[in-house]
């Protein structure tokens, strides 16, 4: 069965909520890019220490490969550790 992307945006990406925080990531990658740090097609993502994406403060973003930035550390059960 393919994916419904309609259904997906109305359920979920569509909300104000998360309106806000692609839009708060989106700007934490222009200042990334503004302080030097980051580059257009470096293939890295810019990390939020504290996993809030709507904090941009310098002092908790860091640029981290992708593999390192969207996995994380589970149990044996598959849960986070």
């Amino acid at each position: 069965m393919p994916r419904n992307y309609t259904k997906e945006y109305k359920n979920y990406q569509g909300k104000k909520k998360q309106i806000k925080r692609r839009a708060s990531r989106n700007a934490a990658r222009s200042k990334m890019v503004k302080l030097g740090a980051a580059k257009k097609g470096d293939g890295k993502d810019v990390d939020h220490k504290n996993t809030n994406p709507m904090n941009n403060s310098r002092k908790n973003l860091v640029m981290k490969t992708k593999k390192a930035n969207r996995s994380f550390a589970r149990n044996s059960r598959a849960g986070k550790k």
